[in-house]
């Protein structure tokens, strides 16, 4: 009887994680440093919005963006506003992947809220993985009505 309950005990403990989402691979092992630093935030895609969350039990906007680029030893500040002031202005039509996107989603705020790394702009619309509070960690385009409204400037940090 201990014997059959050990093992019943065993069945269910090692079946108990077979319901987990399992994440999306990407490749981790590109030289390109950019590549890298995108398929980082892309890695967490899915992960549910948590306020100040860095890891994948919960991602915020710029926690999303602090994790990327640390794991290339690029340390950023870890709020959306003081990374607005790293690395240098671009125009928005000369965002490419890996270039920091930000947004004023408050419209009683003058201050930057919002962060989003550029994944890839493709015919001359801009894709964006960014954590947002209703459907977390997802890519996004400049283009759509919201994103294009709240969208204050581009900056290169790389």
């Amino acid at each position: 009887m201990k014997k059959c309950l050990l093992f019943l005990l065993t069945v269910i403990v090692l079946t108990s994680c077979g319901g987990a989402k399992k994440a999306k691979s990407y490749n981790l092992d590109t030289p390109n440093k950019t590549e890298r630093i995108v398929a980082q935030a892309q890695a967490f895609s899915g992960t549910k919005y948590k306020f100040g969350g860095t890891t994948s039990k919960g991602m915020d906007c710029s926690g999303l963006v602090y994790v990327a680029f640390q794991k290339e030893n690029i340390v950023l500040p870890r709020i959306s506003r003081d990374m607005a002031k790293k690395g240098k202005p671009i125009s928005k039509s000369s965002t490419q992947a890996g270039d920091l996107v930000f947004f004023k989603t408050n419209k009683n705020s003058r201050q930057i809220n919002h962060v989003g790394l550029v994944t890839m702009v493709k015919g001359g619309e801009i894709y964006f993985i960014h954590a947002t509070t209703s459907k977390g960690v997802l890519t996004s385009s400049l283009e759509e009505t919201y994103w294009k409204r709240a969208f204050v400037e581009a900056r290169r940090v790389i």
